[in-house]
C-alpha cells in the first residue's frame, strides 16, 4: 500500500488534534506514516499508533527545534526522496503552508493548500476547497508529481485505527539555508480552559449587536456551557471589545467547526469567509433581513440578550 506521510503538529510531543485528522483522511488515501520533527517522539508514540501511522520518521536533531522553517522543509523533503510517498498532508497554519510550498518547489510536485476534505481518486488523491470567500465548493487534484496538500482543522473527525508503529530515525543534511534564522527565544502564550478557536468542534462568537466588551459575558456562559471556543467579528474585534486573536473572518481566523452560533453578527462577507465552512449554522439576530440568516442552517430573530440566557438556562436545566 502507498505511504502517506504526515508532518505531525505537536508541542513537546503531546500530539494536536489537527494532526489526528491528518492520520485519518491519510487513511483513505494509503497507509499513514507520521514525520515527527524535534523531541517528544517518544510521548508521541503511542497517540500516532493509536490513529494509524505505521511509521513514524524521527528527525531529533537541534536545527529542527533551534532555527525556523527550512530545516523542517530539508527534512520532510529528504524523507519524501526516500520513501516516495502517494501524498503528503501538512496543517493549513502559517507555518504548514509555508513548509508545504517549499517541498513541493523543490520536489517538482503540486501544491493544494487548505482543503478541506481529502478523498481517493482515479488519478490519486483528490481535494475539496472552498474558493472566493467560500462561495464556491471546488475539486482538484495534482497532475504531476507526489501531491502535498495542507488541509484546514476540522475537516474530519479523528477515528482511530491502532497499530503499533515503527519508529524510524533519520539522518538529515541541512542546507546552509537551514540555519540563517535562529529562535532567539519562545514564550508560551497564555491559554485558558476554552478550546483553540481552530480546533474547537464548537465556536460561539458575538459581533456589533453584543454592544460592549462587558457583554460578551453572555456569549462567554453559552460557549462554557457547550465547551466551545469563543470568537468574534472584526466589527467587535475593531471595537476593542474582544482580542483580535480570537477574530473570526477573512483577515481573522478561519474555522470550519461542527456547529458555529453566530450570535449579533450581521454575516458581511468578510465574516462569512471565516466560517461559512463550517457544518451546521445557528444565527441569532434581531434584524430579520441580516445576511447571516442566507447562510444559517438555523436562525432565531430575536434579541440576543433574550436568546442566549434562556440557552444557557435551557442547556444547564437539562445537564441537571
Amino acid at each position: 500500500m502507498a505511504e502517506i506521510l504526515v508532518l505531525v503538529d505537536h508541542t513537546d510531543g503531546a500530539v494536536r488534534k489537527p494532526t489526528l485528522e491528518l492520520l485519518t483522511l491519510a487513511r483513505r488515501l494509503g497507509e499513514p506514516s507520521a514525520v515527527f520533527l524535534g523531541p517528544g517522539a517518544d510521548a508521541a508514540t503511542e497517540t500516532l499508533g493509536r490513529y494509524g501511522a505505521h511509521r513514524i520518521h524521527v528527525v531529533d536533531a537541534p536545527e529542527v527545534d533551534e532555527y525556523l522553517v527550512t530545516p523542517a522543509v530539508d527534512a520532510l523533503t529528504q524523507i519524501a526522496e526516500r520513501t516516495g510517498p502517494a501524498a503528503i498532508l501538512l496543517p493549513s497554519g502559517p507555518e504548514g503552508k509555508e513548509i508545504a510550498a517549499r517541498v513541493a518547489l523543490r520536489l517538482g510536485s503540486g501544491l493544494i493548500t487548505d482543503a478541506v476534505d481529502v478523498f481517493a481518486g482515479s488519478d490519486g488523491p483528490v481535494t475539496e476547497q472552498s474558493a472566493f470567500a467560500a462561495t464556491y465548493q471546488v475539486t482538484a487534484h495534482v497532475t504531476r508529481g507526489a501531491p502535498v496538500i495542507t488541509v484546514k482543522p476540522n475537516a474530519v473527525a479523528p477515528e482511530p485505527a491502532p497499530v503499533t508503529p515503527a519508529v524510524e530515525k533519520q539522518d538529515i543534511t541541512f542546507g546552509p539555508a537551514a540555519t540563517a534564522v535562529r529562535v532567539l527565544s519562545r514564550t508560551p502564550r497564555e491559554r485558558g480552559d476554552r478550546p483553540e478557536l481552530t480546533e474547537a468542534d464548537i465556536v460561539v462568537s458575538g459581533g456589533r449587536g453584543v454592544g460592549g466588551a462587558e457583554n460578551f459575558a453572555v456569549v462567554e456562559r453559552v460557549a462554557d456551557l457547550l465547551g466551545a471556543a469563543v470568537g468574534a467579528s472584526r466589527a467587535a474585534v475593531d471595537a476593542g471589545w474582544y482580542p483580535h486573536s480570537h477574530q473570526v473572518g477573512q483577515t481573522g481566523t478561519q474555522v470550519s467547526p461542527q456547529l458555529y452560533l453566530a450570535a449579533g453578527i450581521s454575516g458581511a462577507i468578510q465574516h462569512r469567509a471565516g466560517m461559512q465552512t463550517s457544518k451546521t449554522i445557528v444565527a441569532v439576530n434581531k434584524d430579520p433581513d441580516a445576511p447571516i440568516f442566507e447562510l444559517a442552517d438555523h436562525g432565531v430573530v430575536g434579541d440576543l440578550f433574550e436568546v442566549l440566557p434562556r440557552l444557557a438556562d435551557e442547556i444547564e436545566r437539562r445537564r441537571g
